[in-house]
């Protein structure tokens, strides 16, 4: 097995990028490579530019999202990690796809359709192309798996596609160019949302910072969050049920479970009926545990450029090593000439 994920590189990261995604990153990697499996991590820096951006905060953000990855568990020396834009061999893939991908697939995609939004014509062309070079990143590394939630299914099914059409078009059932890779569906990952309004989902974008616990966010200021945090004049009920129509108790009770790795109902059986007076002090304190060793080591990593960058370096020299015989192979099936 050979597993490929990637992540947008954005700045100030928080408890819901760490629950929502990089945790189960970690996860992947302690189960499949301990089986002798391969897992790939990369930065997609090159999906970053299909929408407008300042290019020092990207360079900027693609390295402290490697200090978040590994003061989150991530071991370069198991994983390969790395940035797309040192493996130039993703966007070369991309351009070959291209002419197996079809304008119709694309136009079906539900994030162009989001992202695009009514004003299409002024839209990037690499935003409309964006699923190609996700097929790429795949398909590139002959992934045999593929993490994806709800919103990733459709991409992951375009690459099928593409990867089928190519090989139908320019290779033999024998002797394929591309593998198609297969979902996994990671462990449910919990839906973080703001401290300050239980319907929005926990963001950066937010403009306060009290909505929010930052990866970088000491144990005072986690207490302190967690002490301003909004919620409801009604006890913890007994049973999940029971936080129906409560967007801030739920949410409260989801990060507790999700910390502890445990259920909501178990934490409401050792809570229900109590008042927040109870429940926030525990919380806080949950939280202070298990971040701090992530935050004192994100903090220390994310000042040392050298270290970051030797990480990304060696990681994308892996990276290339395993992308080259692929891209070569698809060369050769369109019948492009290489010296």
């Amino acid at each position: 097995m050979r597993i490929v994920s990637g992540i947008q590189p954005t700045g100030n990261l928080h408890l819901g990028n760490y629950l929502g995604a990089i945790r189960n990153w970690v996860r992947m990697q302690d189960e499949f490579t301990a089986q002798g499996h391969e897992c790939l991590y990369f930065l997609a820096d090159l999906h970053a530019i299909s929408m407008p951006h300042v290019p020092a905060d990207l360079a900027a953000n693609t390295r402290e999202m490697v200090a978040a990855l590994v003061a989150c568990g991530i071991d370069p020396e198991r994983s390969i990690l790395f940035n797309q834009a040192q493996v130039p061999q993703h966007a070369e893939l991309q351009w070959l796809l291209n002419g197996t991908a079809r304008m119709g697939w694309l136009n079906r995609m539900t994030q162009w359709k989001d992202k695009a939004g009514k004003n299409r014509e002024g839209a990037s062309v690499a935003l409309f192309t964006y699923p190609v070079l996700q097929a790429a990143d795949v398909l590139l590394y002959q992934a045999t798996h593929v993490p994806v939630g709800e919103d990733q299914k459709q991409h992951l099914e375009l690459a099928r596609d593409i990867a089928q059409k190519f090989n139908n078009d320019f290779a033999t059932e024998a002797a394929p160019v591309f593998t198609q890779p297969d979902p996994i569906i990671p462990p449910e990952a919990a839906r973080i949302m703001s401290l300050r309004d239980g319907s929005a989902k926990m963001s950066k974008s937010d403009p306060s910072d009290m909505s929010r616990i930052n990866l970088t966010d000491d144990a005072d200021t986690i207490m302190a969050k967690i002490r301003k945090a909004k919620t409801d004049p009604e006890p913890l009920p007994a049973a999940k049920a029971g936080l129906e129509g409560r967007p801030e108790a739920a949410n409260l009770v989801g990060i507790y479970a999700a910390m502890a790795g445990t259920s909501v109902d178990a934490v409401l059986g050792q809570f229900g009926g109590e008042g927040f007076g109870k429940f926030k002090p525990a919380l806080g304190e949950l939280l202070v545990d298990r971040l701090a060793p992530i935050n004192a080591r994100f903090i220390a990593l994310r000042e040392d450029r050298a270290a970051l960058d030797a990480i990304l370096a060696r990681g994308a020299s892996r990276a290339r090593a395993l992308a080259v015989p692929t891209l070569e192979r698809a060369y050769a099936a369109l019948g492009l000439v290489r010296g």
